[in-house]
């Protein structure tokens, strides 16, 4: 209920809770005195202002389901009641009290509750969009994996990602897990997960939700997340390979973070020359390895002894994965005469400098997690 102030919410709970007062004290149901009636009424408003506070934490499937209960069940009591009319109430004021105490507490509790829980309603679902969502764009979910990664709070800066981000509670709880572990890996990695919320949240370009619909019956975070695209139709953000496959199965889109870096990743053709900074020996005989700046391996023949050192290479092929891109290079001992080449351009940065040895480490670090 962040968009209620406090002090009006609690001008509302001391008003309903005074106007319940004066009707009793004026009724006089049950033929109490008017001090006794008066404590009845005090005494009611501040039942329903406790039902309105414990229903107000609940979430939105349970307020539904208890919503629906709560209608079949006033509509038996208001039919059990009409056939014990005579017997149930013994005076005129009892009956006028019950008739005007009950609907006006169910409507004090149904407008602050439907206030409090306003911003769960997904609209798109019915096909209504309100004036929020229409400028916004539709929801995307995040998962754990694609915050702990990092680099959506990259791209949602560049101005490539915008409208409403939502962040499901238990992905939050599962973050929490992670930076609370003994391990002092998977700790850190927790940690930077949640200094991605909230460096998101602080993007001007982006709204961030928290929402707090579970799926009890679900254990896996992974099906939960498909479960409440299902429910918001929208897509999930990831870049877990498992997660992206069984949400297409379940018909559920997907944006996938490894693949639009594959995409981005500049095309090379067997025959460019390129300069590269060898890193360290390759697994096969008298082979190097290289990475370039957006973390491509590059694996050179012939380059064993030169490594820790920058030279021109010929690319002989290149390798599409699943994981990523391999290019597959030799050497051209002719690179070290410091003739220019057409394919010069590719290994630089974006500064214009050639890839150095801190570079090439950061790089190498990018595709070992890829991989």
């Amino acid at each position: 209920m962040d968009h209620l102030h406090k002090k009006d919410v609690l001008l509302l709970r001391i008003g309903f809770v005074l106007a319940l007062t004066l009707c009793a004290a004026a009724l006089r149901p049950f033929q109490l005195s008017i001090p006794a009636a008066a404590a009845v009424g005090c005494a009611a408003g501040i039942a329903a202002v406790l039902l309105e506070i414990r229903l107000r934490k609940a979430s939105l499937q349970n307020l539904v389901g208890g919503a629906a209960g709560m209608l079949t069940g006033g509509i038996f009591g208001l039919l059990f009641t009409l056939l014990l009319r005579q017997t149930l109430f013994s005076g005129q004021g009892t009956e006028m009290y019950v008739q005007l105490a009950v609907p006006l507490s169910a409507a004090y509790v149904g407008l602050i509750v439907g206030l409090s829980n306003a911003d769960r309603l997904n609209l798109n679902a019915v096909g209504v969009l309100s004036g929020d969502y229409a400028a916004h764009g539709s929801i995307r979910l995040l998962d754990t994996s694609v915050i702990i990664d990092g680099r959506i709070a990259d791209i949602s800066e560049s101005g490539f990602l915008d409208g409403v981000i939502a962040i499901p509670l238990f992905v939050l709880r599962e973050l929490q897990m992670v930076a609370d572990s003994s391990d002092s890996m998977k700790r850190n990695r927790g940690r930077r997960g949640l200094d991605v919320v909230q460096r998101l949240q602080k993007m001007p370009r982006l709204e961030v939700r928290l929402i707090d619909e579970d799926f009890p019956n679900v254990k896996e975070v992974d099906l939960k997340l498909i479960e409440l695209a299902k429910i918001y139709k929208c897509k999930i953000v990831t870049n877990d390979f498992n997660l992206n496959k069984v949400a297409q199965v379940h018909g559920v889109g997907v944006m996938n973070i490894n693949e639009l870096a594959n995409a981005l990743k500049p095309i090379v053709l067997p025959g460019e020359t390129m300069r590269v900074f060898i890193l360290k020996e390759g697994k096969e005989y008298n082979q190097g390895v290289a990475y370039l700046d957006d973390g491509t391996m590059v694996v050179v023949d012939n380059a064993k002894r030169l490594i820790s050192k920058t030279i021109d290479i010929t690319v002989t092929s290149v390798l599409q994965t699943t994981a990523g891109k391999m290019i597959f290079g030799k050497y051209d001992e002719r690179g070290d005469r410091g003739s220019s080449h057409p394919g010069f351009e590719r290994s630089t940065s974006s500064s214009g400098q050639l890839p150095s040895a801190p570079a090439a480490a950061a790089a190498a670090g990018k595709q070992s997690q890829v991989i």
